[in-house]
């Protein structure tokens, strides 16, 4: 079962799944000042974390429950739509507005950050549910330690890029959101 195909092929899932985590954590340096070494690590354990436990999340659900997945299926692109727009538009709103710059990513939003963000990745459930648990679990850890490499990096791209735009990289980083939240609905009910 742990052959080069299954590693490689749970990397490019990884890869793939961590696309939208990747932008939420460049919006999320991008929309704050001076983050912290240890707030960017946090961003990127938060959306591994999140990459990691929803597939196996939805593995268990298709391997359970096959008729209550595709239900929760169903809510996936409004919900993440709904969030991930949200966010943004306050994140617009707070960079053009005159205030002084804080940060912008509690924990609580974070969190918000890492279900919409992974929302997709219950889908993973079904496309590993031929795979005993052990090898479910293996996919899922190379699945998190890809998105954990590419958040961190997203994070430290977005500080750079920071710096670059002053005060502008809010607003980016909040239509940034806005865009991600759009693709996911668009491609849920396509």
């Amino acid at each position: 079962m742990f052959d080069l195909s299954f590693f490689l092929n749970s990397a490019l899932l990884g890869f793939a799944l961590a696309m939208d985590a990747f932008s939420v954590s460049l919006a999320n340096a991008l929309g704050e000042a001076e983050m912290k070494k240890s707030k960017g690590l946090a961003i990127a354990g938060t959306f591994s974390f999140f990459q990691f436990i929803m597939p196996l999340i939805g593995y268990a659900i298709v391997t359970l429950l096959v008729t209550a997945f595709s239900v929760i299926n169903k809510f996936v692109p409004y919900v993440a739509l709904a969030v991930l727009s949200g966010l943004g538009i306050k994140m617009i709103v707070d960079g053009l507005s005159k205030k002084e710059e804080k940060p912008t990513v509690g924990v609580a939003a974070l969190l918000v950050q890492g279900v919409a963000t992974s929302l997709d990745a219950l889908s993973v459930g079904l496309t590993i549910s031929h795979y005993e648990f052990i090898g479910a679990l293996v996919c899922s850890l190379i699945i998190a330690a890809v998105t954990f490499a590419l958040c961190a990096l997203a994070v430290y791209l977005g500080k750079i890029l920071k710096e670059k735009l002053s005060h502008r990289a809010t607003v980016l980083g909040g239509a940034i959101l806005i865009i991600i939240g759009i693709e996911i609905f668009i491609k849920g009910i396509i």
